[in-house]
């Protein structure tokens, strides 16, 4: 099953709501708000945030009112950006490996789909900034459908009977 790990789940949620901290003031937030308000344990969120900032996602501020604040803009954070820098590359089957060793490579028949797949599944990774996730955070409790991301435009591969793309919203949610 294609899952996020709970630590780029926490990752995603932690820049959302920094994202949304961002718009109502300039200034730093403290990793122990973010814990409290999102329900993410203070020690794995700490770690997570110190990540975050290696990666150029956060800027850390210290002193009495220290914390951490976006490095960019939040409509130029991808989601595909955040999981790759917290969990590494997104492999849906190891053949996609430079390394990979199969026995059935040579007679393998649903390389090729699966190859689509996943490529599918990383442009709509790649599709869908922090911004796009606080908008449509936003758009829920009113009971809008989040509209699909561009990525789901067009086609992306034909599945039979009535089976949908590795159920795209587990896909992109833990």
């Amino acid at each position: 099953m294609l899952r996020l790990t709970k630590k780029a789940d926490y990752s995603l949620i932690a820049l959302k709501h920094f994202a949304a901290r961002q718009r109502e003031t300039l200034e730093a937030v403290s990793a122990k708000e973010v814990a409290d308000r999102c329900g993410v344990p203070l020690p794995v969120l700490s770690k997570l945030l110190q990540r975050l900032g290696k990666a150029g996602f956060l800027i850390s501020e210290y002193g009495t009112n220290g914390g951490y604040r976006l490095a960019r803009d939040p409509r130029l954070i991808s989601a595909l950006e955040v999981i790759r820098a917290i969990d590494g590359p997104i492999v849906l089957a190891n053949c996609f490996t430079a390394n990979s060793t199969c026995g059935h490579l040579s007679r393998c028949t649903v390389r090729r789909p699966l190859k689509r797949i996943h490529e599918g599944i990383l442009r709509l990774l790649e599709s869908v900034s922090i911004q796009d996730m606080l908008q449509d955070s936003e758009e829920e409790p009113h009971g809008n459908v989040p509209h699909a991301p561009a990525a789901l435009h067009g086609p992306l591969v034909a599945l039979p009977d009535n089976s949908s793309a590795l159920n795209s919203q587990s896909a992109t949610r833990k």
